[in-house]
């Protein structure tokens, strides 16, 4: 879906859809394409128009997914645009796509214009804010089969679309488990 629509879909008339999205850089991104490098200062929010993104970091010089962004989703990082911090994560696209991308600044400006673009940016902080508690949860308390079963479930083209190796360290296994686990289903 492209900018516009995704404005469109949210109740914006065509005319506030497209001051909106006029903000907004279309790139075409590639496969392994490393878009922000983990500790960096970035001041974009980037939307997945299409392809498939990760959010990662490095720990003891391994490769750890945090996050998947997939189609009609917003990524930024947080920690260097709302707290002027080095953000710890790392963005990569895992796919050949389009992602489309504002300066934050720019995007906070235009959102003075239209005030219900600043309600719908605080329920799209709420959302990203559910799905990381819902993760911590999952990480806290389910078994790693119950990790996996959530993504078979909730997101199965995921399986498809991102390397095994990422998946496993977004669940906290290795790649070995991962395919044990694989295969009992």
């Amino acid at each position: 879906m492209e900018i516009k629509d995704f404005f469109t879909s949210k109740s914006f008339s065509e005319e506030e859809a497209s001051k909106i999205a006029s903000v907004f850089k279309m790139e075409t991104v590639h496969k392994g394409q490393k878009i922000l490098e983990p500790h960096n200062r970035g001041t974009k929010v980037y939307f997945v128009q299409e392809g498939l993104l990760r959010t990662y970091y490095l720990k003891d010089g391994k490769d750890i997914t945090h996050h998947f962004f997939l189609e009609n989703t917003f990524a930024l990082p947080l920690e260097s645009i709302f707290y002027n911090k080095v953000a710890p994560y790392g963005i990569e696209s895992l796919e050949t796509g389009i992602v489309v991308s504002a300066h934050y600044h720019e995007f906070e400006r235009i959102s003075e214009i239209y005030p219900s673009l600043q309600k719908m940016i605080r329920l799209l902080l709420i959302d990203v804010l559910h799905a990381f508690s819902e993760r911590l949860y999952a990480i806290q308390f389910q078994t790693a089969q119950d990790r996996y079963k959530a993504i078979v479930d909730n997101h199965p083209d995921l399986l498809v679309r991102a390397p095994l190796g990422h998946i496993a360290s977004y669940i906290g296994i290795t790649q070995q488990t991962l395919s044990v686990l694989r295969a009992q289903r």
